[in-house]
């Protein structure tokens, strides 16, 4: 313990200071030798803490940034359209007659012109449209063709095919061999007074239908030199009607004499038609 002096010489005594409590850290004897001895003007003051602003005041956005607030928002949304819809803002009568008849009634169909009758508050508006018609124009008159000189003397020419002329001039035929079936066939033609030209006409046309065969058959059931349709035609000339060229050659001449006239009539015929 330390003595201590007091005003009235009182000595008073006191705790003894502990070696710890004067010792000075060496981080305060280094600060203190390293820092400069600062001037009146070198030091700071310090400056009082600044006190901490007060919390601002939340804004519409802040507001519409919570959570509850969107969802909350929609509802109010949604009810308020909902419930505007369930109220009718037209006045009676004219919900009454939207709701209970049509606006517009289609016109009975015998009317002349299409008419719509409106029923309700719109019955004072009347809407019409006149009738038309349609007309059909008359198709146009085809002209009559004029006869050529061509069709005439295709008329002409079909006359005297008729007549028993010859409307195809057939090549001149030579002289057959005696005794073949073409030389007997020129002697029956000299015998009934044609000449050499009915002679060529018919050797033409037997030539294309039989080439003068007294065998030539054809599937469609014709026979012999004239090609007789059926063969058994001949029969009424002679039995030997298959195989005697006479027989088949006098029967031919019959045939064309009554239908065409001469040979030449006959293959004016085959020549248009193919067929005599």
């Amino acid at each position: 313990m330390a003595a201590a002096t007091t005003e009235h010489g009182t000595v008073a005594q006191t705790a003894p200071v502990s070696v710890a409590a004067n010792r000075v850290s060496d981080a305060r004897v280094v600060r203190s030798a390293v820092a400069p001895a600062a001037g009146p003007r070198a030091v700071r003051r310090s400056r009082p803490a600044a006190a901490p602003a007060p919390a601002a005041a939340r804004t519409t956005s802040g507001f519409l940034r919570a959570r509850a607030t969107i969802p909350a928002l929609s509802f109010f949304a949604v009810f308020g359209f909902v419930g505007g819809s369930l109220f009718n803002t037209m006045p009676g009568d004219m919900a009454q007659a939207a709701t209970t008849a049509p606006v517009l009634a289609p016109a009975p169909v015998h009317l002349a012109s299409q008419q719509f009758t409106a029923h309700g508050t719109y019955a004072s508006f009347d809407a019409g449209r006149d009738a038309y018609g349609v007309t059909k124009p008359a198709p146009k008159p085809t002209p009559t063709p004029t006869p050529t000189e061509a069709a005439t003397t295709s008329s002409t020419t079909a006359t005297a095919t008729t007549a028993g002329k010859p409307a195809a001039a057939a090549a001149p035929a030579a002289t057959p061999n005696p005794g073949s079936a073409q030389a007997i066939g020129q002697q029956m033609v000299a015998a009934r007074g044609w000449g050499n030209d009915q002679f060529s006409c018919l050797v033409s046309l037997w030539n294309k239908e039989s080439g003068w065969r007294v065998n030539a058959y054809n599937p469609s059931g014709a026979y012999g030199i004239p090609q007789s349709l059926p063969g058994s035609k001949m029969a009424s000339v002679g039995a030997d009607w298959q195989t005697n060229p006479a027989t088949q050659i006098t029967w031919g001449l019959n045939y064309i004499s009554g239908v065409y006239g001469t040979p030449c009539g006959a293959w004016a015929h085959s020549v248009a038609n193919n067929w005599y």
